[in-house]
This record gives structure tokens, sequence and C-alpha cells, in this order.
């Protein structure tokens, strides 16, 4: 969403929208701040280009500091006042100012798992998206409550697998006489009902570092896999991991009759890939490959398997979150590296290895919108509530579809080979 991004103060309602409007577009008037200076001029969207759009890791239309000046030390005073009361957890893409309270820092899985091992802390303060939220909440006890700081946190991924949808598509696998022979599998960025969708029709769950295993038991029950929601890790997976070739993957759209596909598209198809994305790996284009080889002599290219299949074949390395850090981590001194992953991480991996040359893949830079919706100001409100007696924005899954996500989960969790990471 942020392509060409300039730098633009004036700050709205949400603080955070406001800032990101300043986009690709055509230079208009210089804006005047509250203080009398001025800031960049405007860029509207759909027209033209900016020339000089930042490059690295650095991003000019970064947030404005906090309105209130006390919210570090109003959230160091509620956590120290709640004590063992809360765990909070910190996803890998959550800004600097949120995750410097984080107890535990990872991906998605990971949490949900420390979470449940932390059975005796009552409030489990999730800062991620709700589907992460929903995952910790199934994995914990029922004594436990988990909150998302800001209901807002959405995953725009996860949203393009709806349940009616999904069950449409099985639907239109019946009636095209494969649904016997097809096994769901569901990627860990799924909400509930999706997970226990699987649960309940022999599938399972799989995360980025392990769906190569968890295709290779769907195979083994069945002869195809529906692969909920991302297609790109799905394709990535199935064509370079286990050998097939791009033509045994179609992709379902949900929004056409019968996801667009024949029967004889279906009955043909070994991979049925579910016509959804990440918004921020799926911005990352070849060009922005050759672009930056262009630029950073001997630079290394490591991107997440979301991203397009185009892109992942151009890359030097392909991993998941855990894996692009544990490799820049190792790497030799004085090497260079372009990400191509959230752009809270790639920051915090430079600021985290000066020794190394690391810029984000694509040449201007943007923040996965949602997951910025957990700030400093909604985490302080979360707590101090806490503190107050007073449990907001509690996150519950039902018994019944915990029960079937639950069994997924369980699944995935008794193949074999690699732990489970995003």
């Amino acid at each position: 969403m942020c392509r060409g991004w300039r730098e633009f103060h004036t700050v709205g309602s949400d603080g955070y929208h406001a800032a990101a409007v300043g986009l690709r577009g055509t230079m208009a008037d210089v804006t005047t701040i509250a203080d009398g200076s001025k800031s960049l001029p405007l860029l509207f969207l759909g027209q033209n280009t900016d020339p000089h759009s930042e490059r690295g890791v650095e991003c000019p239309g970064a947030l404005p500091p906090a309105s209130d000046p006390n919210l570090v030390e109003r959230a160091l005073k509620a956590k120290a006042a709640l004590g063992d009361q809360v765990f909070v957890l910190g996803h890998h893409y959550q800004r600097d100012e949120v995750i410097q309270f984080a107890d535990v820092t990872g991906d998605s899985f990971k949490l949900a798992r420390d979470a449940a091992n932390r059975p005796d802390a009552p409030y489990i303060v999730f800062c991620g998206v709700h589907f992460m939220a929903e995952s910790a909440d199934i994995l914990t006890n029922d004594s436990q409550t988990v909150i998302l700081p800001d209901l807002a946190a959405g995953c725009s991924m996860a949203d393009m697998a709806r349940i009616q949808q999904v069950e449409a598509a099985w639907d239109a696998l019946a009636d095209a006489g494969v649904a016997d022979v097809t096994v769901p599998v569901t990627y860990m960025n799924s909400s509930a009902d999706i997970k226990a969708f699987c649960g309940r029709n022999g599938g399972v769950v799989c995360t980025s570092s392990n769906a190569e295993t968890a295709l290779g038991w769907a195979f083994e029950k069945g002869e195809k896999v529906l692969f909920l929601p991302d297609q790109h890790l799905g394709r990535n997976t199935a064509v370079l991991q286990m050998g097939l070739s791009l033509e045994d993957c179609v992709v379902y759209d949900p929004h056409k009759p019968g996801g667009g596909l024949t029967r004889e598209q279906l009955a043909a198809a070994k991979m049925i890939l579910w016509r959804g994305h990440c918004s921020v790996h799926g911005r990352f284009t070849p060009e922005s490959v050759d672009d930056v080889r262009s630029r950073v002599p001997g630079v290394n290219v490591i991107v997440h398997p979301e991203c397009r299949h185009d892109v992942v074949t151009k890359a030097d390395l392909v991993g998941s979150t855990e894996y692009i850090i544990q490799t820049i981590e190792t790497a030799e001194p004085g090497t260079s590296w372009a990400v191509g992953t959230e752009l809270n991480l790639v920051q915090r991996l430079a600021k985290q290895h000066t020794d190394k040359n690391i810029v984000f893949l694509d040449k201007t830079v943007c923040y996965c919108a949602t997951m910025n919706r957990i700030d400093l100001p909604h985490f302080v409100w979360a707590l101090e509530n806490l503190v107050a007696g007073q449990v907001v924005n509690p996150i519950k899954v039902d018994a019944d579809t915990e029960k079937y996500a639950k069994l997924a989960l369980d699944r995935m969790l008794a193949l074999p080979g690699k732990t489970a990471r995003d």
C-alpha cells in the first residue's frame, strides 16, 4: 500500500492512517505543520511517480511520536503492577515501541506454544494479529484469557478465506467428484474456523517451515490438496520442494462460480490453491530483485515463501521468518542482504547487525498496516485496564471450533521433521 511513500506529518484520529496517505502520485502543495515548518509535498494516488523514493530500510514516512510522552513509563508501571499475572507475546513484525515490552518474541505458532507453556499466567497479551490470538486461545487452558490490544489488528491473508466460502468450495469439489480424494491443508495464517474446517475434514495445519512435510502427509492420505489461504506458499512448496509442476496447480477463486475452474481442471489438478496472498510479501516483484542486484554489489537476496513464485525463483535463499533471522545472524560480517519480508523486522535486523549491509528488498518501503495497529497507546490501555480489574478485547474461540481446530493443530504437531515455524 505504500509505493513511493513520502513524508507527511498530518496526524489523523488514529495517529496512523493519515501518516500513510502520502503515496504515489502528483506533487501537491507543500503542507504546513502546526509549528510553521514545511513537510515534503504530498503525493496523490495513481499519478506519476517519485524518483527519490527511499532506499535501504529508512522510511521518511515513519510514524510521529506518541502524543503522550509518558506512555513508556505508564507501560512499565502497569506491567510491574501485574507481575506474573500477565505474559506479553510480541510477534517479529511488531513495532519496536511495543516489542520492547514483550516477555518473548517469535513467529505466531512459537508464541502460541509459549503461551501454552505458561499455564500459571492468567492473562496473555498478544501483540500480533487476530488469528494469532485465536491460536493462543486454542492452545492455552480455560483459566487463561488471551487479549488483543486492538481488535482491528487483523490479517488480510486470513480474511481472504471465509468459512462460508471454503464450505462452498468443498461443495464444488464434491460436485466435481474430487472431494473424497482431497485433503485440506491450511497455513497457520488462517482463522480458527478455517483450521476447524481442516480438522473436521481430515486435514492439517502447516507453517512455512513444515509445509513440505504437511503436504507429504496430505498426499499420503489423498490424491489432491486444497491449500488455504496463501496460494504462493502452496505453489512454492509444491513446485520447488516436492517436484510438482506449475501445471499441477490450479487457483480456486472464491469470487467466481465454481472457483472459476471446470470439472476437468479440478480432476487434473494435484494442488488446488486458494486465491489468497499476503499483502506485504505479495508486493515484491522480480524487478525488485533485479533492481537491488544492480544497486548492491554481491547482495544476497533472502525472501519469505509467501512471496510470488517468480520472486522466490530469483532469490538466493528462501525460508520462514525464523530462518531469515538465523541466516542473517550467522552471516559473515561485511556481507550484504536484501530481505523480502515485513519492514519492522528488516529495520530491527539492520539495527542489530551493523556489521552487515541490510536493506529492504523493494526500493520503496512499507509496514504491515494491520500489525501496526498494535501501538503503544493500545498496549498501555489494555494493561492499565487489567490493573483496574477489567479485561478488554478478550479473544475467545467457541468450544466446537476450538475442538476441531486443535485437532488440525495436533496433527501438525505429530508430523515428523522440522520444528514448526512461520
